[in-house]
C-alpha cells in the first residue's frame, strides 16, 4: 500500500534522490541499497527518488533499475513514496522504463526533460503526455535546462497541468521569478531540486524539496521545512545558514562523487561510481570533510 499523500503534496515533502549503491566490483548492491532506504526514511524522508541522475541512471542496466526499485519498494513501500526516474531522450524508451516500474510497485514516476536533443516545446508537451498516459502512476516532471538544453516554459508546464496524472513539477530552474508565476498559474505541487533555494522556493508557493543533501542533514531539512510551515520565518532562515557550507561543499564537484563521499565516510551503503564518474581525491574528501563538518555533521 502507498504512503498517504494529498493533492497538495503528492510526493510528501521532503524526498531523497538516492544514490545507488554498488560493491567493491562495482555492481549492484541491493542490499545495499535497501540499508540506506531505511536509513533515509527512518531519518526524516517522506519519499526516494530511485534511478534518478544521482543514481547513476546513464550507467545502470535498465534490469538493475528494475531491481532496484523493486528491492526499496520491499524495503520502505509501506512507509514512504518510491518515486522512480524513467527520463530518458528517448520516448519510446522513457514510457518501457514507466511501465517497468509500475509492475514492480513504483508510486510514481519522475520524468526530465528530454536531454541533448533539445525538442521543441510541442515535443516536450507530447513527450510528457505520453508518459502519462502510458501508466496509471503520478508524474513528477523535472525541470533542468541546465543538463537537458531546455527549459519546460510556464506555458507548456500549465498545460502539462491539465493532464490528471501530471501532478508536480521538480524545479531547478534556478529563476525564482519564473518558478513564481509557474506556480501560480499552473497549480502543480512545486519541488525544489536545487538545494540552495530550498527556502526560497518554499517561500513563493513550492511544497518541499527533491534533495541531494538531504543523505546527510534529511532532520535539519526536516526541522526547516516544519519551520517555514508554522510561521516561524527567523529559525527557518537560521537552519537554512546552518545549512550553506553543507549546500557548497556537497556540490564543490559532481553532485554524486560527494554524496557517496560523504556516505563512506560515515560508513553507509555507497561504494565506488561507474565512469565516468571518479573517486573524490584525497584532496577533495578533505575539503568535504571540512564542509561537512561546518554544516554540523558528524563523522
Amino acid at each position: 500500500m502507498a504512503p498517504i499523500s494529498t493533492p497538495q503534496t503528492p510526493f510528501g515533502r521532503v524526498l531523497t534522490a538516492m544514490i545507488t549503491p554498488f560493491t567493491a566490483d562495482g555492481a549492484l548492491d541491493l542490499d545495499g541499497a535497501q540499508q540506506l532506504a531505511v536509513h533515509l526514511v527512518d531519518a526524516g524522508n517522506d519519499g526516494l527518488i530511485i534511478n534518478g541522475t544521482t543514481g547513476e541512471s546513464p550507467t545502470t542496466t535498465d534490469a538493475e533499475k528494475n531491481d532496484l526499485v523493486r528491492a526499496v519498494v520491499e524495503a520502505v513501500g509501506d512507509r514512504a513514496h518510491v518515486v522512480a526516474g524513467i527520463g530518458t531522450n528517448d520516448t519510446r524508451h522513457t514510457l518501457e522504463l514507466a511501465r517497468q516500474a509500475e509492475r514492480v510497485g513504483a508510486h510514481g514516476l519522475l520524468a526530465v526533460t528530454p536531454y541533448y536533443s533539445k525538442p521543441p516545446q510541442e515535443g516536450l508537451f507530447r513527450h510528457f503526455t505520453a508518459i502519462a498516459d502510458a501508466t496509471e502512476l503520478p508524474v513528477m516532471l523535472y525541470d533542468i535546462p541546465g543538463r537537458s538544453g531546455v527549459p519546460i516554459d510556464t506555458e507548456t508546464l500549465v498545460r502539462l497541468a491539465e493532464h490528471p496524472r501530471i501532478v508536480a513539477n521538480k524545479d531547478a530552474k534556478g529563476d525564482l521569478g519564473r518558478a513564481s508565476w509557474a506556480i501560480a498559474q499552473s497549480g502543480l505541487a512545486w519541488y525544489s531540486g536545487d538545494d540552495m533555494l530550498n527556502l526560497p522556493l518554499l517561500s513563493i508557493g513550492a511544497v518541499g524539496f527533491v534533495s541531494v543533501v538531504s543523505h546527510v542533514v534529511t532532520p535539519d531539512l526536516r526541522a526547516m521545512l516544519e519551520a517555514h510551515l508554522g510561521g516561524d520565518v527567523q529559525k527557518a532562515t537560521e537552519i537554512h545558514q546552518k545549512l550553506l557550507p553543507i549546500f557548497t561543499g556537497m556540490f564543490r564537484t559532481q553532485g554524486v562523487m560527494t554524496t557517496k563521499g560523504a556516505l563512506n565516510l560515515q560508513g553507509l551503503p555507497a561504494g565506488p561510481l561507474r565512469l565516468p564518474l571518479i573517486e573524490l581525491t584525497a584532496e577533495e574528501t578533505a575539503q568535504l570533510k571540512i564542509d561537512l563538518a561546518a554544516g554540523g555533521v558528524q563523522l
